[in-house]
């Protein structure tokens, strides 16, 4: 890398005379500035600035999935990268924080200023949110027109172009299908997994029966439905034909392919070769757990600021947003694989070569 030649100056290498005039409060324009209108377009100003680098982050990570082989350095890399998201989600938590200085008899000096104005428009966030893998025909509750027709026609058609490109989770689920290692030469892990999950129910068919003389009818009736339901989900995680009517449903996202080898990364996390991807899936469970958590926290806010009132862009307000936060998590699949998780005093052995494939080894250098 060349030195520039002249020297760099610290307000002009950040652009702060571009960057600090660019606060302009409504209330201003109309005589009579509110002072919190300052602080309100700083701290989303602020937000904006974070989703900018959180899309420089994934835009990285989508770049080294998309390849057909993944690195083990690449992979230690999207780790660290989805580590650096999860400490701006902090920050994004903290602004809350920040705004809720703010009174709403503060909020209603400009509110109305802002109309038709609102979070439905932060297009990088919805990029954030589809680049994750959250498309807006998913989006659950929410008409699309009308999520879509909040934005003008150029963020519209951005938002619509990315829709066209494969998602973070659509990549993780293509690596996620070439893991080699439950399958090999005549061993079959999920058929030993399979009578695992038998044992434990026949186990806990046992328990129930052994104790139905302390249980009245009712009770004796829960317990038993709810173990048949337990089955049932086993059943249609290991039965191919079962999983993929979950996922036309929309229940499910990944390919049956997919969860399970992302079940076994769980079950053998501890393995040194598979403690990077579990590293990897733990972070995307943050990552779509932080959002949530802002997601609630920022309809709190809501709440907290306007009540009952609608939102500055025509919606519920507190309501919307609430139900935002309980139905936009992406990686729900990855959530519910604890789910599956065996006792480890029932987990299947893995065959001793299959071990060594999973395991570092250094031979030791002798002297002759």
């Amino acid at each position: 890398m060349t030195r520039p030649k002249e020297p760099t100056y610290y307000g002009d290498y950040l652009e702060l005379n571009k960057l600090l005039d660019s606060q302009n409060p409504k209330s201003a324009i109309y005589g009579n500035e509110s002072h919190d209108e300052t602080l309100f377009i700083i701290v989303h100003q602020v937000y904006e600035l974070w989703f900018k680098q959180i899309l420089h982050e994934f835009k990285s990570i989508s770049s080294f999935l998309s390849e057909p082989k993944l690195e083990d350095g690449k992979l230690a890399t999207i780790v660290a990268r989805l580590d650096r998201i999860k400490k701006i989600q902090s920050l994004l938590l903290d602004q809350l924080t920040v705004m809720e200085s703010m009174t709403p008899m503060d909020f209603l000096e400009f509110r109305d200023l802002l109309v038709p104005a609102s979070g439905f428009q932060s297009v990088q966030f919805r990029e954030v949110e589809v680049l994750m893998g959250l498309r807006t025909h998913n989006r659950k509750q929410v008409d699309r027109e009308y999520f879509l027709g909040r934005l003008n026609e150029e963020d519209k058609n951005r938002i619509l172009n990315i829709e066209k490109e494969k998602s973070v989770l659509d990549l993780i689920q293509d690596w996620l299908e070439r893991m080699p290692f439950a399958k090999q030469g005549n061993f079959d892990f999920w058929t030993e997994y399979q009578e695992a999950v038998q044992k434990m129910m026949d186990s806990d068919e046992s328990i129930i029966k052994d104790n139905l003389a302390t249980l009245n009818d009712i009770q004796k009736e829960a317990q038993l439905n709810n173990l048949e339901s337990t089955k049932k989900t086993f059943e249609s995680l290991l039965d191919e034909k079962s999983h993929q009517e979950q996922v036309n449903k929309g229940k499910r996202k990944l390919s049956q392919k997919a969860t399970l080898n992302a079940l076994f990364i769980l079950l053998f996390r501890n393995e040194p070769l598979l403690h990077l991807p579990y590293l990897f899936l733990n972070s995307l469970i943050d990552i779509d757990e932080n959002f949530t958590t802002w997601r609630y926290r920022h309809a709190l806010m809501a709440h907290r600021l306007l009540g009952t009132k609608i939102g500055t862009g025509g919606s519920s307000g507190h309501h919307y947003l609430k139900m935002a936060a309980d139905n936009n998590r992406v990686y729900e699949d990855l959530f519910n694989l604890s789910t599956f998780i065996l006792p480890r005093n029932l987990l299947p052995e893995l065959p001793e070569e299959l071990r060594k494939d999973l395991h570092f080894h250094f031979e030791s250098r002798t002297k002759n």
